[in-house]
């Protein structure tokens, strides 16, 4: 088993989340006190997949927010470095794809939107996976960001970087099959930009309208773009 570094070389990312393919969603949930669910339920409505709709779902692990989507009828394909995700999705029937984040095996325009999931911290290049992601939405296409931000209430927020980095690793040893992989997870939460921070990005990268919302306090944000139309 592996854990990646805060450099995050994609071939130690894409490694550790083979580690902790088998066991992933239900650590997540379990770790998430089950908000997990709530969380993929906002960035579906937020996404707002209409039936006939081609989707991305980026860096979209074992395809359990892939599979949400889908429910809306829109044509979704779940995305992926890790070949240990996608494997353990395998199950779910969905459309599977083994895709680079920096550089998308999809013609330009080919999605109506794209979202990604607690995945966009794990890039090299933020900035970069964002353009690319610009790239294979057709104008007017939506993007949607769902990622751990930071909590707005200065209390809250101690008591969850405390939880982060003090709890939520040793939690992780009860039931992921990796749990030095929860190591990093709690350093890059802590080394990720606010709310404000990554909109700046967000439209750095070419979005426009960019618009977020806040869940469970500001521990999670979901981020709303559109490319412009021209």
């Amino acid at each position: 088993m592996s854990r990646a570094g805060l450099d995050k070389d994609p071939r130690e990312v894409a490694a550790m989340f083979d580690g902790v393919a088998r066991r992933y969603d239900l650590t997540n949930t379990v770790l998430s006190f089950g908000q997990d669910r709530r969380w993929r339920e906002i960035t579906r409505r937020a996404l707002d997949p209409k039936p006939g709709e081609r989707v991305l779902d980026l860096a979209a692990g074992t395809g359990v927010s892939t599979e949400e989507f889908a429910r809306s009828g829109a044509d979704c394909v779940a995305a992926d470095f890790s070949l240990g995700m996608l494997s353990a999705g395998g199950h779910r029937g969905l459309p599977m794809v083994a895709a680079d984040a920096l550089n998308l095996p999809f013609a330009d325009g080919a999605f109506d939107a794209v979202t990604i999931l607690f995945g966009l911290r794990n890039l090299t290049d933020t900035m970069a996976g964002l353009r690319e992601m610009a790239r294979v939405v057709r104008p007017g296409g939506r993007l949607v960001v769902c990622e751990f931000s930071t909590p707005t209430w200065s209390p809250f927020r101690t008591v969850y970087m405390n939880y982060v980095m003090r709890a939520l690793p040793p939690i992780a040893r009860s039931v992921s099959s990796n749990p030095d992989a929860y190591v990093y997870l709690a350093e890059s939460i802590r080394a990720w930009p606010d709310q404000r921070a990554l909109a700046g990005k967000i439209a750095g990268a070419g979005w426009s309208g960019v618009t977020w919302r806040n869940l469970t306090g500001g521990a999670v944000a979901v981020h709303r773009a559109v490319r412009p139309a021209s």
